[in-house]
């Protein structure tokens, strides 16, 4: 029988999102990839046991999560019933709706029926009976914005979610999303933006500065740019490696000769702040404040600990942020 550490709250930093009551850990546990049918049960369980034990009280699923699409929430609510069923208040789950789960028209994007069903779904595959966050997963460009919201603020009401957030939305989508709920009483709670040393859409087209003047708090996801900012690949590609396996998010062909130079460069930073490169690349989304919270993902309870590390030293000075860019541009 699993008992959380007593000590959990002890050292992870909790932010504020937005101007909501809710505080999210600093760092977030991402379901995307290590929890489906090809990853052990007891591996998936020790990840989830030692986050919650090292603070990290969020956990970030959507629908399609796997794989196959609903394994990762079907893992979780097996888990949430062996392990977690004390503990379900002190917990923040959050899915998502609006990439491909099943066929025909209703199985994606951004229509009411879709949103709706999809939730339902959801919350059958994890036992339970809401969620504390229900995001948008992507904009839907066919249906109107008020459809997609008044379904986000239709989830709160019937008591399905606490919170609503949208992933993957412009800065333009983003500030008629938080309109459209503001008129409905729903606030956005929070966007969920791809963004990390070497993506960084979210500052330069504007949408880091729309959340902070709308009071929208943010996740941001792939801060390690699915592990080309760990020590994975400063030797080349490794055989065991996502982009050995030609993963549609991360190509072999990706990991050029020039990327290797720039990761070793931000790599030799690191170590001259007491830092794996994974820990400077969280502590650098995380840096002043401005994001809420970074969503890692791990495969083991060696890796999980390893970013946790990032919060000893979340602090940049001008020097090494100058240095990191020149890296990053090189």
């Amino acid at each position: 029988m699993y008992t959380a550490h007593p000590d959990r709250y002890a050292d992870l930093p909790y932010r504020r999102s937005g101007r909501s009551g809710l505080k999210l850990p600093a760092l977030s546990l991402g379901l995307w990839h290590n929890f489906g049918p090809d990853r052990p049960v007891e591996t998936q369980r020790a990840i989830l046991r030692r986050a919650f034990d090292l603070g990290i009280t969020h956990f970030d699923l959507a629908n399609n999560y796997g794989p196959p699409p609903g394994a990762a929430e079907s893992a979780l609510g097996e888990a949430l019933k062996a392990d977690f069923t004390p503990y379900r208040d002190e917990l923040v789950i959050s899915t998502k709706a609006g990439y491909l789960m099943w066929p025909g028209p209703y199985g994606e994007w951004g229509s009411r029926k879709s949103v709706l069903s999809s939730l339902d779904q959801s919350l059958t595959r994890m036992g339970l009976d809401h969620v504390d966050i229900f995001y948008s997963h992507r904009f839907d460009p066919e249906t109107p914005l008020e459809e997609t919201m008044g379904a986000l603020h239709s989830a709160v009401q019937q008591g399905k979610a606490l919170y609503v957030g949208v992933s993957n939305y412009s800065a333009e989508q983003t500030r008629e999303a938080a309109r459209i709920l503001g008129e409905l009483g729903t606030p956005l709670l929070i966007h969920q933006p791809r963004y990390s040393i070497l993506d960084r859409r979210p500052e330069e087209e504007g949408l880091l500065d729309t959340l902070d003047e709308l009071q929208v708090g943010s996740i941001v996801y792939s801060p390690l740019e699915q592990g080309l900012l760990t020590g994975r690949y400063l030797d080349g590609i490794p055989e065991d490696s996502r982009a050995a396996s030609d993963s549609p998010f991360l190509r072999s062909d990706a990991v050029t000769e020039d990327l290797v130079g720039r990761l070793r460069a931000l790599n030799e930073i690191a170590a001259s702040r007491g830092q794996t490169l994974a820990q400077m690349a969280l502590a650098w989304v995380l840096r002043g404040g401005r994001i809420t919270s970074a969503l890692v993902g791990a495969s083991s309870t060696k890796q999980l600990e390893d970013s946790v590390g990032a919060i000893r030293n979340l602090e940049f000075d001008e020097k090494d942020l100058a240095r990191i860019d020149a890296a990053v541009r090189t």
